[in-house]
């Protein structure tokens, strides 16, 4: 398999932002987690390249302020909803009219938004979340920014460890990354987020991954395809299955 080659373009508010494409055949989209980057959660664990070879272009963007995209710390580049607008306008500059979208952790979550906005896609995947991502935001962005907060001071065996450590390996830019935490809301409902998902749908989480509630609810509450692959929130994104699910149901 060619290696992902990596492209640079502006958004409209001047940020530079980046992303990696391996294959050609239908666009498939794919969104990375929190704290981690393209090539972290798809490319390096292999999973780009087994959805590539079932003739598809997968695009991978490095989120804003992550990657080897712009990391502005001015809070006025991280609107509302600021993740779904950067994923409208690379799609708009792609030109793509027809396209397949997935995304893991937040990436899943910006998918979810997006779609309930309005996008698309002729296949959705939401991957590492659960049916309490629609209303857990707030606890969650609290958990991350305390890690943040704390970041020099947590020790081995403090709840935050692992994401500290996790952070300090992805070299985070944690100014950037604590205005990107405030860019995004809970749901006061779910009934919109079940009208919204009318395309074929897979759930995908690791059996071990509660982190955002139950897996199989959401699956159940959108209509979607579930599937349950080895692994915690950390571990499943480096588990093989994670994208012979994809690449499977993306194909089927």
């Amino acid at each position: 398999m060619t290696a992902a080659k990596v492209q640079h373009w502006n958004a409209s508010d001047g940020v530079e932002l980046a992303f990696h494409e391996v294959g050609e055949g239908a666009p498939v989209i794919l969104l990375h987690g929190l704290f981690s980057s393209a090539e972290v959660n798809w490319i390096k664990f292999g999973h780009a390249a087994r959805i590539a070879e079932q003739g598809f272009r997968v695009i991978m963007p490095d989120l804003r302020a992550h990657g080897l995209s712009g990391k502005p710390h001015d809070p006025g580049a991280y609107p509302k909803n600021i993740l779904v607008r950067d994923l409208h306008e690379l799609i708009a500059r792609l030109d793509l009219t027809e396209y397949l979208l997935g995304g893991f952790s937040l990436g899943a979550r910006t998918v979810l938004e997006a779609v309930v906005g309005g996008m698309m896609p002729e296949r959705a995947v939401l991957a590492g979340i659960g049916s309490d991502v629609l209303t857990n935001w707030s606890r969650r962005s609290g958990f991350f920014l305390e890690a943040i907060r704390r970041f020099n001071e947590v020790e081995r065996g403090d709840p935050h460890w692992l994401s500290v450590q996790f952070m300090k390996t992805m070299k985070i830019d944690r100014v950037a990354a604590t205005q990107l935490l405030g860019s995004m809301v809970d749901y006061d409902s779910s009934d919109a987020v079940a009208a919204a998902f009318t395309m074929p749908t897979l759930v995908v989480c690791g059996s071990e991954d509660d982190e955002n509630g139950s897996a199989e609810d959401l699956a159940r509450l959108i209509g979607a395809q579930f599937t349950e692959i080895p692994g915690t929130h950390m571990s499943s994104v480096t588990s093989p299955e994670l994208g012979m699910a994809i690449a499977h149901f993306l194909a089927s």
